[in-house]
């Protein structure tokens, strides 16, 4: 099999100072991409600041016989994220690929979690998503190319205990990046969402004695791919836990339809609504949105789906 390589591709990847950000990092900078290496370096709850971090991918990657630029900027602020892209073109002019990565945790029952706790939170990772994905979103459209990787979680799809702040987050990432693959399909843009797990910071307190090997290395590869430029998928989402890689998709089920309902028809009717039997799985790209209406009014018309 022919190797993968980005030789000639820029690739920007936030939170790359530790953890999966920096096995990324690594993967794509040893297959031949010149890459941005941004964290801000901070706690794990986001406060504070260190240029070290990031400093330190760079010259791993460099005395690797790589080509890298470190970037510390926040990508919280407009002003952040813009400066990460900005430091791409300027480092190497242009940038093909996008890796979101970058995150932080503040956790609290939700009855006890504060409005600071909860947009510290947003800021990072979907606030932040955005703050770099719509800069660099514009320039990939102008040059006909690009490849975006955001990163969710199974908290933000099935959810987990004292992270509302972080489910919320990781489940938006989901409605922004199906909207850069719709926005993104006739530029040469693709767009999907990674839902990693790996030992890393954000594992810190869990007892993880009974884990399998749970290393960054076994999630890399999947970004990778959907770096690539032979990436044949968008609008998509992938698990990658363990040593597996499997997709994540939406499901409808086909429901119940009636010309009208009272709350006792809903009452009577629930088990066929809520029946997966054969579910709809709509793909984002090019019409899921517009097959749910006409597939909802095919029935109301008294056609099939």
């Amino acid at each position: 099999m022919t190797e993968l390589r980005f030789d000639g591709r820029v690739a920007v990847v936030t939170g790359a100072g530790r953890g999966l950000g920096r096995e990324y990092a690594l993967l794509l900078a040893a297959r031949g991409a010149r890459v941005v290496v941004n964290d801000v370096g901070g706690e794990l709850t986001g406060a504070g600041a260190d240029p070290g971090p990031a400093a330190a991918v760079v010259e791993e990657i460099v005395a690797a016989g790589g080509e890298a630029v470190g970037c510390s900027a926040s990508v919280a602020t407009p002003e952040g994220g813009a400066a990460i892209i900005d430091t791409a073109v300027s480092a190497f002019g242009r940038v093909d690929a996008l890796i979101h990565n970058a995150g932080n945790v503040r956790r609290a029952p939700l009855a006890e979690m504060t409005p600071e706790d909860f947009d510290a939170v947003l800021d990072v990772h979907l606030r932040g998503a955005f703050h770099v994905l719509q800069p660099a979103f514009a320039r990939m459209r102008a040059a006909g190319y690009g490849r975006v990787v955001l990163t969710s979680s199974i908290g933000g799809l099935y959810g987990n205990h004292q992270v509302a702040n972080y489910a919320a987050a990781k489940s938006g990432i989901v409605g922004l990046s199906n909207v850069a693959a719709l926005e993104g399909a006739e530029a040469g843009i693709k767009c999907n969402v990674i839902a990693p797990a790996a030992l890393t910071r954000m594992a810190e307190g869990l007892d993880t004695s009974a884990y399998p090997p749970m290393g960054a290395d076994l999630v890399a590869p999947a970004v990778g791919w959907l770096a690539h430029e032979t990436c044949s998928v968008t609008g998509e989402m992938y698990a990658a836990i363990a040593g597996r890689i499997a997709r994540i998709a939406v499901a409808e089920a086909p429901g119940v339809y009636r010309p009208s309902w009272t709350m006792e028809d809903v009452a009577a009717q629930i088990d066929g609504i809520r029946n997966l039997r054969d579910p709809w799985i709509l793909p984002v790209v090019p019409d899921g949105h517009n097959r749910h209406i006409g597939d909802s009014f095919a029935m109301a018309g008294g056609g099939s789906a």
